[in-house]
């Protein structure tokens, strides 16, 4: 059994390549089989992200995972290989806890993360690819990013993508209160957003979203007007900044929509903050000389600036998702002394079986009883004990002092 862990993230790919390797959440489902469909267990949780794309499967070859990912979004492997960064076993446990507890995101123990691993598993629990072992493995995942939630002051500090986009607005307007601001989508982080330019005096808000009953159902709180994405064209002349972040696969805003924009705005500038990937601005805005674009790349350096409270907090956090991934393990461990159990048991059963069978044999053809009961004891005796004695020969030959310690006390020799 080996757990892997392969992916890229914002430290190791730009986010064009990052675009590139995203899973749609309307195909992540057949995804999940396919890639399950490249391991012997059957298991695998892909988690794609604005910030990371990044497979967990039971007992699968990485050549092969490696191998299904490029084929699936038909990447060469001389521009994905250099990007991916891949982990074994007790160290994929801890990346996994690490990414759950905000340790591995642009943003430092960022809490929207989780739930996005949450969202992930859920999804692949759907599509049958989650079995004992990575249902377990989520599961005490989850239970960790909690304990590094309540243990640790790792999330005590408002720091987010969100805020940090909110942030670089405020840096670019000395005041928010009297700008009109257009969100683009309507999902968790978006709502983190209206929340942050609420808390900024912020009273105009759009909120556009390709569903517009869950447009008015976040609007309700804000006190925002609720929009389609279909009427973007027409309400962002009036916006001072736009933040988008959507799963669209392709951009809902572009460089024809901006400059009209900007014209009836009669080039009064626009800040625009596209925090999805895909992007859902065409890159080709920021060309634009009264448009300043950002990405989710942009916002790392108002994020550094945010960073400090959280670093002590986050060793402490290191050091529990390192003590549980070890836990872990040791579960595993658990299942394979279970199997070898069962194995050395049935082994010995099989043999007692067969030699039985023997003797009642030679019993039925009228053998003596007791030669036939002494050969049957002999026989039995030395089937069971040659693989041990092999063992502790092999391990006296070679003067390996722990290994023949360790049979002497499984096969109970030591005992006073």
């Amino acid at each position: 059994m080996s757990l892997v862990a392969i992916g890229i993230n914002h430290k190791t790919a730009t986010v064009d390549l990052r675009e590139k390797v995203a899973f749609a959440p309307d195909k992540i489902h057949d995804a999940m089989r396919s890639l399950a469909s490249c391991t012997q267990t059957g298991e695998a949780v892909i988690v794609s992200t604005c910030n990371r794309t990044e497979l967990y499967c039971n007992s699968g070859k990485v050549e092969d995972l490696v191998a299904w990912l490029e084929h699936y979004h038909d990447l060469d492997h001389a521009e994905v290989e250099p990007c991916l960064y891949c982990y074994h076993d007790q160290v994929a446990v801890q990346h996994l806890m690490r990414v759950s507890a905000g340790l591995d995101s642009l943003v430092l123990g960022e809490p929207q993360i989780l739930g996005q691993v949450k969202q992930a598993f859920a999804k692949a629990k759907e599509a049958g690819t989650v079995k004992v072992t990575l249902d377990r493995l989520f599961q005490t995942n989850f239970s960790v990013a909690k304990k590094v939630r309540t243990e640790t002051e790792i999330g005590a500090a408002a720091v987010s993508v969100a805020f940090a986009a909110v942030s670089m607005a405020k840096h670019i307007f000395s005041s928010l209160a009297k700008t009109k601001v257009l969100l683009v989508g309507a999902g968790e982080t978006i709502e983190l957003v209206a929340r942050h330019l609420k808390d900024n005096g912020v009273s105009e808000m759009v909120v556009a979203n390709r569903t517009l009953s869950r447009a008015e159902a976040m609007c309700a709180e804000f006190n925002a007007k609720a929009i389609t994405l279909e009427d973007i064209p027409d309400f962002l002349s009036n916006a001072d900044i736009v933040i988008s972040s959507t799963a669209s696969p392709l951009p809902i805003i572009g460089k024809g929509m901006v400059e009209n924009a900007l014209k009836q705005r009669r080039h009064r500038p626009m800040l625009l903050v596209d925090i999805a990937v895909p992007r859902d601005i065409e890159a080709e805005v920021g060309d634009l000389d009264e448009a300043f674009l950002y990405t989710v790349d942009d916002l790392h350096s108002i994020i550094e600036q945010n960073m400090a409270s959280r670093r002590e907090a986050a060793e402490q956090a290191e050091v529990i998702a390192e003590e549980q991934s070890h836990l872990f393990m040791d579960w595993i461990r658990s299942l394979d002394s279970v199997d070898s159990i069962r194995d050395y048991r049935q082994q010995s059963l099989a043999a007692k079986d067969e030699l039985l069978e023997k003797a009642l044999h030679k019993l039925a053809q009228g053998g003596n009883c007791e030669q036939v009961l002494v050969e049957l004891a002999n026989k039995l005796t030395n089937r069971l004990i040659h693989a041990p004695t092999q063992a502790l020969s092999a391990a006296s030959r070679q003067g390996d002092i722990n290994a023949i310690g360790q049979l002497r006390a499984a096969l109970g020799l030591d005992k006073n």
